[in-house]
């Protein structure tokens, strides 16, 4: 069956709810460790520097599962693919579970990140089966189901660690695993867009993409830039909320990701308004909510009501800025190569998350230097470029219009219309 026969008959609103919660649950075993870090260290009897490489390398596997195991999806059938990996990834949960020391720990968190690609392998899925009237609030949707994970991946840890232990939350996600990879292989249609390449000629092509596509380049620093600024304020606020102004326990901490998750909601929207080709808008509104955001939580960081209402109210309105960015960019770039979608998302979310991951470590050295008000200034700057760069982008659009500089290929400036609405 192609994308296009399929994309007629559309998506059940049962079939799409189940890939939205699959993307969640696959994405949230790379954050249950933070609020965690400090009492599995105790447990297995690890340092400091140690426990804190279980952040990190579940980052470095989820990249590495983006660059090589995401593009499959263009060469192998890809409800197969995303079966496996969610499969896959309850096994390794186990591992992580299991662990009695930490080498097992780092390596079942390790092949944990790298399976748990399986929510970028079903987000284009979920692009190719939807009708192009409906593609923006397809992904929208599913997008949500992700977001979702990532803010309550925290909030779930510290509530079953506090019922069983630590290991709790691992043990359980494998269990949701497993059944999400048997529900996905029932309820899912059978997709295969053959990419006719070999395996490292799809990676070679994957990257080509950076010089091919401009609007792949466009978007995915947009997208950088956003993630980061995200990554900033959920990296610092686990030093605010611990620190003297607040005092919060992690258990309270994880939290806050409950706030978070109701500015996730705004993705559905957002792509509901690029599905009536206002993408380029919502980037754009996006990019300034992004930069509002952060006025408002530069007025936190001294505790009290006000304080605290500050930072949830900022908290909201920069998630719903980072998902309107995200939403609208996956929009127009699924768009500009249909059947290479999975290769288009292994190479806009590579540079996604390599912007948060940029953006923890800016967060890390600003604190130490500047607290809160520096790491306001480092977000309100990060915001800053993504309204810049939508400026940027907007009037090249009106350059070409006017016929200022030549065509783009076929492709592309179908894209690059569309975004120019």
């Amino acid at each position: 069956m192609t994308s296009e026969d399929q994309g007629r008959r559309g998506l059940r609103r049962g079939t799409l709810l189940l890939m939205s919660v699959a993307t969640g649950l696959s994405v949230a075993g790379n954050y249950f460790a933070q609020p965690l870090l400090d009492v599995m260290g105790r447990d297995l009897h690890l340092g400091v520097a140690t426990a804190a490489l279980v952040v990190t390398v579940a980052q470095v596997g989820y990249g590495l599962g983006l660059l090589l195991l995401v593009p499959l999806g263009d060469l192998l059938e890809r409800r197969r693919l995303a079966v496996g990996l969610c499969a896959a990834t309850a096994v390794f949960l186990t591992v992580t579970a299991s662990a009695p020391n930490g080498t097992l720990l780092l390596a079942g968190t390790a092949l944990t990140g790298l399976s748990s690609v399986a929510a970028q392998v079903v987000v284009p899925y979920a692009a190719s089966l939807a009708p192009p009237a409906e593609r923006g609030r397809t992904v929208g949707t599913v997008m949500t189901g992700l977001l979702l994970g990532i803010l309550l991946a925290r909030t779930a840890a510290g509530l079953l660690a506090g019922l069983g232990g630590w290991r709790t939350v691992y043990w359980v996600n494998a269990g949701l695993m497993l059944l999400m990879a048997v529900l996905l292989r029932l309820r899912l249609p059978a997709l295969h867009t053959r990419a006719g390449l070999r395996y490292p000629a799809l990676i070679r092509s994957t990257l080509a993409l950076f010089a091919q596509e401009p609007v792949l380049r466009w978007r995915a620093a947009l997208g950088a830039l956003s993630f980061a600024a995200f990554s900033v304020l959920w990296t610092a606020t686990a030093f605010l909320l611990s620190g003297p102004s607040y005092g919060w326990p992690e258990s309270a901490i994880g939290l806050l990701g409950l706030v978070g998750a109701a500015g996730s909601l705004s993705a559905s929207v957002a792509g509901r308004l690029a599905d009536r080709g206002l993408a380029h808008r919502v980037t754009g509104a996006g990019g300034f909510l992004l930069l509002g955001s952060w006025a408002l939580l530069a007025a936190d960081g001294a505790g009290g009501a006000w304080s605290l209402a500050a930072l949830l109210a900022g908290v909201i309105v920069l998630d719903a800025a980072v998902q309107a960015v995200h939403i609208s960019n996956q929009n127009l770039v699924y768009a500009v190569r249909p059947e290479a979608r999975n290769r288009l998302n292994s190479a806009y979310m590579t540079s996604y998350f390599v912007g948060g991951a940029v953006g923890s470590a800016l967060t890390s050295a600003v604190w130490g230097a500047a607290g809160w008000g520096g790491v306001c200034v480092v977000g309100a700057a990060l915001g800053a470029a993504v309204a810049v760069g939508w400026t940027a982008e907007r009037l090249r659009h009106r350059g070409k219009r006017s016929g200022a500089q030549p065509p783009e290929p076929a492709a592309a400036s179908s894209a690059e219309r569309i975004a120019s609405r």
